[in-house]
């Protein structure tokens, strides 16, 4: 059973090329099962021709172009389009929040960023905080409401410095597609103290985030996603001790989550991986794939793979108890 210095980190070993590099081989395998349902369901999504062809070409996609297969364009083109429409509808609450105006104000009275801005305005802290059917999610309403409201702003203003630093001075829209190393992508400080406040604000939620602020920058770690990653390594275990990077297994309570502790920049690496696979068969299928919504591509990919084995996920999850895992 892991202690609380471990569960805060996966072992050395995942780190290390040759497993990461196996970990992509495994991912590339199962690819294409997966994404042949992805595409033959259309990921659950269904829009109007009329939509797809007005959103197209606002996002500069010619509707007239011959495809090699136009039953599968027409689909991955759905999923593609209705995947940034969804995206889009809560935006702009994140946008106000990562707003350098805005953020300079709240320091004059960081309580009404927490009991305003962050619980009332932040549609995934509200969320988290208002779902009162997850038993689980009690501990993270305790450690919101006895959080320091000054800890909460300057983490939240390290995020902000963050993503627009790297945005100006890093990425790089002509050569980021083709970094090949996690190292590369330079998003290590986000797993540090300076950018966390434990139980409120951590991987999840800051990745949530930020992906919906930057989502050409920054993948969303949402729980569907590391139970999708999961899958798409065929559950294997890389030589790990522990079982899969991937999962939190408690023997004792019978307990199995997602690793929500898990690196923030191996899963961004993996993820940008992913958009390269998903954006090569949307060339094969002459699919425009907007590199500004790079992450949202990936983040409906996965979270399609984590709903085929909803059933199976639950019944793992099925014996939490109260005090038991979180979502920060």
């Amino acid at each position: 059973m892991y202690t609380h210095q471990e569960e805060r980190s996966v072992e050395s070993v995942c780190y290390e090329k040759v497993h990461v590099d196996k970990v992509l081989k495994v991912i590339n395998n199962k690819f294409t099962s997966y994404f042949k349902d992805f595409i033959e369901l259309e990921a659950g999504y269904a829009v109007s021709e009329e939509t797809i062809q007005k959103v197209a070409r606002n996002l500069g996609v010619d509707g007239s172009k011959q495809k090699k297969n136009i039953d599968l364009t027409r689909k991955y083109k759905t999923i593609a389009i209705e995947s940034v429409i969804e995206f889009e509808k809560d935006k702009t609450k994140y946008e106000t929040i990562f707003d350098e105006e805005s953020l300079d104000e709240y320091e004059d009275n960081p309580p009404y960023f927490k009991s305003t801005v962050l619980r009332n305005e932040c549609p995934i802290i509200h969320a988290t905080l208002h779902n009162k059917r997850a038993k689980e999610l009690d501990k993270y309403r305790y450690e919101f409401n006895i959080s320091d409201a000054g800890d909460l702003l300057t983490v939240v203003r390290n995020l902000f410095d963050f993503a627009t630093e790297y945005e100006e001075k890093f990425y790089d829209e002509e050569i980021y597609d083709e970094i090949n190393d996690y190292e590369d992508l330079q998003l290590s400080d986000l797993d540090t103290d300076d950018y966390t406040v434990y139980g409120v604000i951590g991987g999840g939620i800051k990745s949530h985030m930020m992906y919906k602020a930057y989502p050409s920058l920054f993948p969303n770690r949402s729980r569907d996603a590391i139970w999708a990653l999961w899958y798409l390594t065929d559950k294997k275990v890389f030589n790990c001790i522990q079982d899969s990077e991937f999962l939190m297994i408690d023997i004792e309570k019978s307990i199995t989550q997602q690793n929500y502790f898990y690196p923030y920049e191996l899963f961004t690496f993996y993820a940008h991986q992913i958009f390269q696979i998903l954006n090569k068969k949307a060339k094969e299928l002459d699919v425009y794939l907007d590199p500004s919504y790079r992450y949202v591509y990936v983040n409906s990919f996965l979270s399609f793979i984590a709903e085929q084995h909803e059933e199976e996920i639950n019944f793992l999850k099925q014996q939490i108890r109260d005090g038991g895992f979180g979502y920060a």
